[in-house]
């Protein structure tokens, strides 16, 4: 039997053993095509985001399995709020039933939820279905699942140097962090390491811009609904095919 100070030695290493999340890669998904996959099929657009929803489920359970420790969705910008009422007002709806819909899948398969974004546009439903759903996860270790809505990462910085007005030296580690606060996100402010857009548009539309500084770009014609968990796949592969040198030169060049 070991004796006590070989126990707590034990624990001790237990504890800085990193977690699955922190040890996989940083996904963000901007989640583009669900309105045009519904015209295309004479259906209207809401019917897309209904569709997108549940592309969603499927998502998040196989980003532990690609090695994705981290995985942030673009769901709603500060900007879509100049789409129609009708459907800004379903999106609010699809977004408070999904947060109450999948917080005990999200138990059950240790993923710890949560959102970012400002908050004081929302409505008070959601917000309720927010806070539940974030304590409730709140101990998964296996994927950190971020949700991003009413969110723009222009203003993120904005609000974040107005934050920092008054201090001396601002260092980018001052900056993130502020970011971070901003934003309601209290975890680790990780860079993105692959950044996929779905929907055949290629640009960042004001995600994470500050995070994506050396992310890994995958762009697909894809469209969100018709996105798999093998598409996810290919695209983590893709990414570690590719050389990441941020800035550097390759070795063998440096020879």
């Amino acid at each position: 039997m070991p004796n006590s100070r070989q126990t707590v030695n034990h624990a001790h290493v237990h504890a800085t053993q990193p977690t699955a999340a922190q040890s996989g890669i940083h996904v963000a998904v901007i989640m583009d095509g669900n309105g045009r996959w519904a015209n295309a099929r004479g259906r209207p657009r809401t019917a897309g985001h209904i569709a997108g929803a549940r592309v969603v489920r499927k998502i998040v359970e196989a980003a532990p399995d690609c090695g994705i420790g981290m995985l942030t969705l673009y769901a709603f910008s500060a900007d879509n709020w100049a789409r129609p009422s009708r459907e800004v007002a379903l999106l609010m709806r699809l977004f408070r039933r999904y947060l109450v819909a999948e917080t005990d899948r999200c138990v059950t398969n240790d993923v710890r939820m949560r959102i970012i974004g400002r908050r004081d546009r929302i409505p008070s439903e959601l917000l309720r279905a927010i806070s539940v759903a974030e304590d409730a996860t709140r101990h998964g270790t296996r994927l950190d699942l971020r949700i991003a809505v009413d969110y723009s990462a222009r203003d993120a910085m904005v609000r974040a140097m107005e934050r920092l007005r008054g201090v001396g030296q601002i260092t980018r580690e001052d900056l993130s962090r502020a970011m971070c606060d901003v934003d309601h996100w209290t975890g680790e402010c990780r860079d993105v390491d692959l950044l996929i857009r779905t929907g055949g548009e290629q640009r960042l539309s004001d995600f994470l811009l500050w995070e994506c500084a050396y992310a890994e770009l995958y762009f697909t014609d894809r469209r969100w609904p018709d996105f798999t968990p093998a598409d996810l796949e290919h695209a983590v592969q893709e990414f570690h095919s590719r050389e990441r040198r941020f800035g550097t030169v390759p070795a063998a060049a440096a020879g």
